[in-house]
C-alpha cells in the first residue's frame, strides 16, 4: 500500500470559495448604501439651542437629614434619592445630581447643545450697564460714606463704655463676696480669734 487512498485530502492549506466571499462582498456594500439612504430620509439634524442660564433654584438640602421609608414597588419618584423628571431617573445623591442635570443627557432631553452662545460686544456692554445699574441705587457718596464711618466710630465707643461698665460691676460683685460676714464676736472669742478679717489694714 503505497501512497495515499484516493478522495483523500492531505493538503494542510485552507482553501476559500471566492465566489462566496465576493457575495459577502457586495451584500455589505448593499447595505452601507441602504444604511446612507436611511439617514438622508431622516432628514435635516436637530437644531438644539445653546445652553442658558438656569431659571430655577436647584434644591439639594430640602431632604438633608430626613429619613424616608423606601419600598420596592414605590414610584421612582417617591424612592430615595434625587427625582429627575425630564428623564425620568434616580439619581442616589447630591454630587451624582448635579452631575446628571448639568450633563449631556440631561441637556439633550431639554432640548439644549452642550455649546455655548458666542456673546457679542453689544451683549457684554449691555450686560454690564444692568449691573451697574443694580449698584447704583445702593451706592453711597463720599458724605454718606463719612457719615456711616461716624456711626461706626460712635457703636465701637458705647460698646467700648458698656465693656467698662461690666467689669466694674463684677468687680463690685466679687469684692462684695469677699468682705466678711457680721460675726457674734461671743462665738469669735470662744472659738479664739477675733474675726475672719485680714490682717492688714
Amino acid at each position: 500500500m503505497s501512497g495515499n487512498p484516493t478522495g483523500v485530502d492531505n493538503t494542510f492549506r485552507r482553501k476559500f470559495d471566492k465566489e462566496e466571499y465576493l457575495e459577502r462582498a457586495r451584500q455589505r456594500e448593499q447595505d452601507e448604501k441602504d444604511e446612507a439612504r436611511k439617514g438622508k430620509d431622516r432628514g435635516p439634524p436637530v437644531q438644539r439651542q445653546p445652553l442658558k442660564h438656569r431659571d430655577y433654584e436647584v434644591d439639594l438640602e430640602s431632604r438633608l437629614g430626613k429619613t424616608q421609608v423606601v419600598t420596592p414597588i414605590a414610584p421612582l419618584s417617591q424612592q430615595a434619592g434625587y427625582y429627575c423628571s425630564v428623564c425620568e431617573c434616580v439619581v442616589k445623591d447630591s454630587a451624582n445630581y448635579l452631575d446628571h442635570i448639568n450633563g449631556k443627557k440631561h441637556q439633550r432631553a431639554l432640548g439644549m447643545s452642550m455649546r455655548v452662545e458666542r456673546a457679542s460686544l453689544e451683549q457684554v456692554q449691555k450686560r454690564f450697564e444692568s449691573l451697574k445699574k443694580r449698584k447704583d441705587p445702593g451706592s453711597f457718596s463720599e458724605q454718606d460714606l463719612d457719615e456711616r464711618i461716624l456711626k461706626q466710630q460712635q457703636e465701637e465707643e458705647e460698646r467700648k463704655r458698656q465693656r467698662k461698665e461690666k467689669k466694674k460691676e463684677k468687680k463690685k460683685e466679687q469684692a462684695g463676696q469677699n468682705e466678711p460676714e457680721d460675726i457674734d464676736p461671743d462665738v469669735a472669742a470662744m472659738m479664739g480669734f477675733g474675726g475672719f478679717g485680714t490682717s492688714k489694714k
